[in-house]
């Protein structure tokens, strides 16, 4: 049974990064209509340019803070994906801001879901809930005790708020557990602008890319349409009560990650190694995603090497653009 079909969806942060696909991943599911509440701080009118002018797409450009849009928002809804977050410096940088946005806006929001009975929510958590996994490839049932950061803090109390919600009240939803997401629209401006495009910014001046450390600090990478594939599985199956790792199951080094870049790219230039500059309490990833293929159906298929070659054909088009 098609769930998404004639439904209405609501989508906190649908401009963003991955929200934006989302929405392309539903539309062909034709829903009756998508709404999509967004500050625009870090999504952006760029990332809807291929469905803003859609009849179906409403976006309401508001804060997720602000109670009574949210509440017109929700009243409509058949489902909701809460993508909605600040960035995990920028909860370090501002605790009190990541409170009112990861924490309380969340705990309104269900309260809001459970008042007008929204069939099952989509939660983007991360795995930063792990803090340094205790098992590689890492499951789900890792405890998330060694998380030291507010923002992995603030994404476990989210899944254990729907969690409680669906205890009392029972309240449908699945968590994904996002690992490193990169692609096409990932923020290329900014004080929280990912390695990828620094690197990719060195490629542009002919600089040698800086890695800070040693290099062997490992991430699993996940191209974004692939995250946005699992949230439509997520919300078409008929689980429940339960989270998913979203990666891609293969541990990539950043010294390794800079080797394929330059080689999608066909640069020479070499890597300097810099003091690390950040005390990162992890330095390991890789997610074990055989839940999430067993009960989602869900598979990556975009790996490495063309993710990254899609990334830079689109960084060096936006750099023409801009001249």
């Amino acid at each position: 049974m098609n769930k998404i079909k004639d439904s209405v969806i609501f989508i906190t942060g649908g401009a963003g990064f991955i929200g934006s696909y989302v929405v392309e991943e539903l539309l062909p599911h034709q829903p009756k209509k998508i709404i999509i509440l967004d500050n625009l701080i870090r999504g952006s009118h760029e990332n809807m340019k291929g469905f803003i002018n859609n009849p179906i797409v409403e976006l309401i450009e508001g804060d997720i803070r602000d109670w009574a849009l949210l509440e017109k928002c929700v009243a409509q809804a058949d489902y909701c994906f809460h993508m909605a977050a600040l960035r995990i410096n920028a909860c370090a940088a501002n605790p009190a801001e990541g409170f009112d946005v990861m924490l309380q806006a969340t705990f309104k929001l269900v309260e809001l879901l459970n008042k007008y009975k929204v069939k099952k929510t989509i939660y983007s958590s991360s795995a930063s809930v792990y803090g340094l996994a205790q098992h590689f490839p890492t499951p789900e049932s890792d405890n998330p005790y060694n998380n030291q950061t507010f923002y992995g803090g603030a994404k476990m109390w989210g899944e254990q708020l729907f969690r409680s919600y669906k205890f009392m009240h029972d309240l449908d939803y699945v968590a994904l557990r996002y690992f490193n997401v990169y692609g096409v629209r990932m923020d290329t401006d900014g004080k929280y602008t990912e390695v990828m495009i620094k690197w990719l910014d060195c490629i542009r001046d002919q600089k040698n890319p800086a890695i800070m450390g040693d290099g062997s600090t490992t991430m699993d990478f996940i191209y974004v349409k692939d995250v946005a594939k699992a949230n439509v599985l997520a919300l078409l199956s008929d689980v429940t009560d339960e989270a998913f790792n979203i990666g891609f199951q293969r541990e990539t080094s950043l010294k390794e990650l800079l080797e394929v870049m330059l080689r999608v790219n066909n640069s020479n230039l070499t890597p300097q190694f810099l003091p690390a500059n950040t005390i990162n309490p992890v330095n390991k990833r890789i997610a074990d995603i055989s839940q999430a293929k067993a009960k989602l159906g869900f598979q990556p298929t975009i790996t490495l090497e063309d993710g990254l070659k899609i990334l830079s054909d689109w960084y060096f088009e936006k750099q023409t653009q801009k001249k």
